[in-house]
């Protein structure tokens, strides 16, 4: 029997994994290819005969929802779809959690989609069959970054060392975040052309340079040059193996394999109006594009001109196509449809390591500081766990179960001493020695008001 598998990042998936699924795609596109359009499924198998795969989607969706519904089809078996939280229990106030225990009577696999940054991670945690994150705010979205990633293999691409661009707002989109993860486990050189004020998220930045083994190297932006880059993550084979600029201009210089584009996320940002980068024929026209693949998940409002629809480099049509065999590959991997090459271990994703595990009943200590995540919904934050995973080492951290936001500074309560301390570096000895008795405020003033007080001898050290 297979072990229940979820994919709500895309680290829930190994490198390995990410090739398997890879491979099975590409033999979905060899064998059930329409012969007049290439990139295009166009014929149906019985693998999948008498499975239901459920879309949850509380979120607009053209591609992510179609191309689910379709690869579930095209593999034989059938799909059943809730796509408007108005017309269903959501409306009445319906949490997700029940939803999705509700839903998991009535499908073997189910797919959200969620405004709320966690929600997936949530709906994991209550589902009893699979759950694949369909994008859950501005989070992740792993299966789009296994359509880009397909992509660049499609087009002649080698993943290892890629040098590729990243435009656009990098702040608020999941789409992004899972692609530069990705990016960074194949060693790729990252180059960062973000809109103003939609850099990536501090934490996504920090896991970047201190857990996916990147090195940043600023850049200067020229104005006048729309083909410079904020910043270069550069991943190596080896932990802490440097590279210096002159290399990654010496590699610049040679091209830029991908091209990335993103459009504005108007739905994450309280200021509707921006200026924002746009991608033409003149843009490309430098010469280390010329055999750039220009991708974008789609929709596009402007950001990238029409004129480039014709241009052999534009690949974002073929990429949206290519989410058939991807997420066909997919659910047969999770649901064991090929069981010689099944997902039938979970061991936790790129990277296994000793992270102590925080885990409190709602109401009590801290909650996740961004206010999007899935716990601050007033419908699920009675379901929603005061979860955390503890990082240790030079910087130490708390980092979100559901939405993996970290939170750098914090008190750490011992409830039988009824004393706190804000030195992080105690965290990991305070949760080892005394799991049960322990309980994290965000502020120490919090911990104050619940009762609890600095130890006799750091209440000297602050007076002195």
């Amino acid at each position: 029997m297979l072990q229940l598998r979820h994919v709500t990042s895309i680290n829930d998936l190994t490198v390995d994994e990410i090739e398997m699924i890879f491979s099975l795609a590409q033999r979905y596109l060899k064998d059930l290819r329409d012969p007049n359009v290439p990139h295009r499924i166009g014929r149906s198998i019985s693998d999948a005969q008498g499975s239901v795969l459920a879309s949850l989607f509380y979120e607009p969706s053209t591609r992510t929802r179609l191309s689910f519904e379709t690869a579930m089809l095209r593999l034989g078996g059938k799909s059943i779809s809730s796509a408007d939280p108005a017309t269903s229990s959501a409306a009445k106030g319906e949490s997700l959690a029940d939803t999705v225990r509700v839903a998991s009577n009535y499908a073997d696999v189910l797919v959200i989609r969620h405004p709320r940054d966690g929600a997936a991670k949530l709906a994991a945690t209550y589902a009893s069959v699979p759950v694949i994150n369909g994008g859950d705010g501005a989070h992740e979205h792993p299966t789009q970054t296994l359509c880009d990633l397909f992509t660049l293999v499609q087009e002649g691409k080698s993943l290892k060392h890629l040098n590729v661009a990243i435009q656009g707002d990098l702040k608020g989109s999941r789409t992004i975040h899972s692609f530069v993860y990705a990016l960074a486990r194949f060693n790729a050189n990252i180059m960062l052309m973000p809109a103003k004020g939609m850099d990536l998220p501090h934490h996504v930045d920090w896991r970047l340079k201190n857990e996916f083994n990147c090195r940043m190297l600023p850049r200067t932006r020229n104005e006048k040059d729309n083909t410079s880059v904020d910043a270069v993550y550069v991943t190596s084979d080896k932990p802490h193996q440097l590279s210096l600029i002159s290399d990654v201009d010496t590699k610049v210089k040679k091209g830029i394999d991908a091209m990335y584009v993103t459009r504005f996320q108007k739905e994450r940002w309280t200021d509707k109006s921006q200026d924002y980068p746009t991608i033409d024929s003149r843009f490309l026209k430098d010469r280390k594009f010329s055999k750039t693949a220009l991708l974008h998940p789609l929709p596009r409002v402007g950001e990238l001109d029409i004129s480039l629809d014709s241009d052999p480099r534009a690949a974002y049509f073929r990429q949206a196509a290519f989410g058939v065999p991807i997420r066909m590959a997919l659910i047969a991997l999770i649901l064991g449809f090929d069981r010689e090459r099944a997902l039938k271990r979970y061991d936790g994703g790129f990277r296994h390591d000793d992270r102590v595990f925080y885990d409190q009943a709602p109401g009590l200590g801290i909650r996740c500081a961004n206010k999007n995540c899935i716990v601050h919904d007033t419908s699920e934050g009675k379901h929603a766990r005061n979860r955390f995973h503890m990082i240790t080492g030079p910087s130490p951290r708390l980092r979100c179960y559901y939405c993996e936001t970290d939170i750098e500074t914090f008190a750490i309560a011992n409830k039988k001493t009824k004393h706190y301390d804000t030195d992080s570096a105690l965290l990991r000895a305070a949760i080892d020695k005394h799991e049960r008795e322990i309980l994290i405020f965000a502020h120490a003033t919090d911990a104050e008001a619940a009762g609890f007080s600095l130890p006799k001898r750091r209440r000297k050290a602050a007076s002195a």
